[in-house]
């Protein structure tokens, strides 16, 4: 069943998303506010299209196991070189424009109203990004959501070959650091296969949505 959400603050129990066509939707309707947004990856959700909004709960959803980075050996070597200069937080704007019209020239789904509702998270505290720069010029970079002990990579891009897994290693080992237990990636992408992304059920995924939400681990 298709919810239609209104301007009330709610989302439906994602383990009741839609099978076959639109396998995966759960609801459509409501806003991209900074609370509903928060409350949606909390509930295991995310937006993926804004006319209509639409809200989706994957079977099955990607991960990239923060304690179980896969480093191939091509990678180590770029990592090695210290080819780029890498930052958090610098850029995120430029970071997210980037994805919208880089990443995804033909058939990009982060609309300007996407930019705008999470550039609002970021200045709240609740997106980040990683960047990578190279003479000055921004060319690679990641972005995503952080909610508890959960982030939520939701887009990257690369204008210099590697600049966007650099980012994403960079990124995988801060959340490490800092304590956080589950990074979900929404689907595998030959980048984050790379990396050693899987897929596990969404029950298993809501599961450990619930464990990392009892955390409170600071992006920093």
């Amino acid at each position: 069943m298709i919810y239609e959400l209104n301007n009330e603050l709610w989302f439906p129990h994602p383990g009741g998303a839609e099978k076959g066509e639109y396998d995966g939707l759960v609801a459509i309707g409501g806003d991209l506010s900074t609370e509903r947004l928060l409350l949606a990856y909390r509930t295991g959700i995310f937006p993926w299209s804004v006319r209509p909004i639409t809200w989706w709960s994957p079977d099955p959803r990607a991960v990239l196991e923060v304690n179980a980075l896969h480093l191939p050996r091509s990678l180590r070597r770029v990592l090695q070189k210290n080819a780029f200069e890498v930052t958090m937080n610098r850029a995120f704007a430029d970071v997210i424009q980037a994805c919208a019209t880089v990443a995804r020239r033909d058939r990009s789904w982060i609309s300007p109203e996407f930019v705008a509702a999470y550039t609002r998270l970021h200045e709240s505290g609740h997106a980040h990004s990683v960047e990578c720069w190279s003479s000055g010029r921004l060319v690679g970079g990641v972005y995503g959501v952080a909610a508890g002990g959960l982030f939520a990579g939701e887009s990257m891009f690369h204008l210099e070959s590697n600049a966007s897994k650099v980012a994403l290693v960079h990124l995988i080992r801060h959340l490490r650091g800092r304590g956080f237990t589950l990074f979900d990636v929404q689907m595998v992408t030959p980048t984050t296969a790379q990396l050693g992304a899987r897929e596990i059920s969404r029950t298993e995924y809501l599961a450990r949505l619930s464990a990392a939400l009892q955390d409170s681990p600071s992006f920093g």
